[in-house]
């Protein structure tokens, strides 16, 4: 089969995304010379944005390894490869780690009042920076590990076509989903949550999880539908795994207002001092507008919108579907960390932007690059053939 073969394109659209990345972090790195906590800010952002969507990719890859799934077999050697761009992310974390001090208070900028200080005394065992760089590497160590792993395997298959692969890449996605989990449930602490140290939610790490998880089946859903030409898998892809796609966008979309209303809805009724600050500072004045749109383009909209089959199945809408929630993805993530260096209102700084469109443009060149030069389906596999006969 003409599929089966290796894929050698894609060589115009890495190079314009390199070039699009490097430009946008180039004029991000100017940013960091002329404001410094502003661009910073805006680079936790993207960085946020993108690397959750790289993590949740592997989440959602290990959790269809556990479950032995055979449908997506066509589609996952495309979340194979966004979750392969975990490398990059480690990389790209360096200037977090640079600008350490200048995101978070509890390293000294701005300096915090001698109360609140008093206050952080049982969290300096926690928030210290070489306890937090080194979690930092903990995290991005399994997420690449695992990822690399089921990379390598699936891509010897292809060439040996051996059945015990499939059963390693069984065993390494059940049996690691629950750690990657927990790192990713951490990272969103130390990285984002950590941000106002007085805070504390038990569900932000679900609360950014579940976000990133609708996120990342919004990236493969747009993969795929512009995954079309020769041996690109997206012409083997039917109306069934597009509405099975779309399912999940349907059912995540729930999930993340679940999670968005338990921790709401919590940090309302129990009215501490120490956690009413985050919403009030989000949710009223002018940034309610902001929170307003999440609330509609994260849940209302998509809700109504994907309980039609007939929609899900057509790849043209649900591409401006998966869109849309990569949209809403990008809000809830800005709406999450800038409020913290802008209190009085939604300004959006050209370092948001820009750094938006460097971390983005770095992520999809090497995506590209890892991809070329290897199937874009997994073709040893024993149940690709299934997987293409899929029907429901």
């Amino acid at each position: 089969m003409k599929v089966m073969e290796r894929f050698t394109g894609g060589r115009g659209p890495m190079l314009a995304s390199a070039a699009v990345g490097a430009v946008g972090l180039g004029a991000t790195g100017v940013g960091f010379a002329v404001d410094t906590r502003r661009a910073l800010f805006g680079y936790l952002f993207a960085f946020a944005y993108w690397a959750g969507i790289a993590v949740a990719s592997l989440l959602l890859l290990g959790a269809w390894h556990a479950s032995k799934a055979r449908w997506p077999v066509v589609l996952r050697r495309m979340l194979e490869t966004m979750a392969a761009t975990l490398p990059l992310f480690a990389l790209l974390f360096l200037p977090i780690l640079v600008g350490a001090s200048h995101l978070y208070p509890w390293l000294g900028e701005p300096p915090l009042s001698e109360k609140d200080l008093k206050k952080l005394e049982h969290k300096r065992a926690w928030l210290n920076l070489p306890f937090w760089v080194g979690r930092s590497a903990v995290y991005f160590g399994v997420w690449t590990a695992v990822g690399e792993l089921l990379l390598r395997w699936s891509r010897r298959q292809d060439e040996t076509g051996e059945l015990k692969l499939t059963r390693w890449q069984w065993w390494l996605g059940a049996g690691a989903l629950p750690v990657m989990g927990l790192a990713m449930s951490f990272a969103s602490l130390d990285w984002l949550m950590s941000l106002e140290p007085l805070f504390v939610s038990t569900v932000y790490g679900l609360y950014w999880f579940s976000g990133a998880f609708v996120g990342a089946l919004a990236m493969l859903t747009l993969a795929t539908s512009l995954a079309r030409g020769p041996n690109l898998y997206g012409e083997l892809v039917n109306d069934s795994h597009r509405a099975s796609l779309g399912k999940f966008l349907f059912a995540f979309s729930i999930f993340w207002a679940y999670m968005a209303f338990s921790q709401f809805f919590l940090i309302w009724i129990a009215d501490l001092p120490h956690e009413v600050p985050w919403y009030v500072l989000r949710a009223r004045g002018a940034w309610e507008p902001v929170a307003l749109f999440i609330v509609s383009a994260r849940f209302l909209l998509p809700f109504f919108v994907l309980l039609s089959r007939p929609f899900k199945q057509h790849r043209r809408t649900l591409t401006v579907a998966a869109v849309w929630l990569l949209v809403a993805h990008a809000a809830d993530t800005w709406w999450l960390v800038v409020p913290v260096v802008s209190p009085k209102g939604p300004g959006l700084h050209w370092a948001d932007v820009s750094a938006f469109l460097g971390v983005g443009g770095a992520a999809v060149a090497f995506t590209l690059w890892r991809l070329r030069g290897h199937a874009t389906v997994p073709v040893g596999d024993p149940y690709l053939h299934e997987s293409l006969r899929y029907s429901k």
